[in-house]
């Protein structure tokens, strides 16, 4: 299918600027993982003031209305779907998106973009575009690392978890190194007291009890 698709898409022929035409511009092809897609459709032409419509088709044929948005830029626009599709998107003076979700294989096909100024007068649309081939996969054959949803978690939490190990570290090195020096100082207190000169304190002299001398020659007389 997918096949026949890429070879409905090359077989268009290549898109001519015209006079009263839009130009439209489309990826070629969208791999859809998680069963929701933003296709954007980008257009060559001044939209401002005026009322318009933009659309999205699906098929070779453009049978089936996916969805449209329908107003100007004076009022807050809303997209809807006519045909069971959940859609929504946004519109600015360069590009329609619209927002499909809940999709299934399916729905896999391609689909075209449509623009068209409905006032005031003359009306114009865009030539057809070559289209943007939606491959929707079955949820069992898309790796879990394709899907956006999956990627922001976990790499959210992986910056999480560094970000509080690098705060862990840096703390805990700080605090390391606080007490090291506040120990390192106290040492250095310490011995600066022990090696403090003292001054000596009074001592008792010991003096020998006087005895006078003997005349022991008075003795023998």
């Amino acid at each position: 299918m997918i096949l026949r698709l890429l070879l409905i898409l090359y077989c268009f022929p290549s898109i001519q600027v015209k006079e009263n035409k839009i130009l439209v511009k489309q990826l070629p092809m969208l791999v859809v993982c998680n069963n929701e897609v933003n296709l954007s459709c980008k257009y060559t032409y001044n939209l401002f003031s005026k009322e318009f419509r933009a659309s999205l088709y699906k098929g070779a044929d453009s049978a089936v209305e996916v969805c449209v948005v329908h107003g100007n830029y004076s009022h807050q626009l809303q997209f809807q779907s006519n045909t069971g599709f959940n859609c929504d998107g946004k519109f600015d003076n360069e590009t329609v998106t619209f927002y499909l979700w809940n999709l299934s294989a399916n729905q896999t096909d391609i689909y075209f973009c449509k623009i068209e100024v409905m006032y005031p007068p003359p009306y114009i649309d865009n030539e057809k575009s070559n289209g943007t081939i939606i491959h929707v996969k079955e949820n069992h054959l898309c790796p879990a690392y394709w899907c956006p949803d999956y990627l922001k978690q976990y790499w959210a939490l992986v910056v999480a978890i560094a970000v509080s190990a690098l705060y862990s570290v840096v703390v805990t090195v700080a605090l390391s190194t606080c007490w090291m020096k506040n120990k390192r100082n106290r040492v250095l207190q310490s011995d600066y007291m022990n090696m403090t000169p003292r001054r000596p304190g009074l001592t008792r002299r010991h003096y020998q009890p006087y005895a006078p001398a003997r005349d022991f020659a008075a003795y023998r007389s």
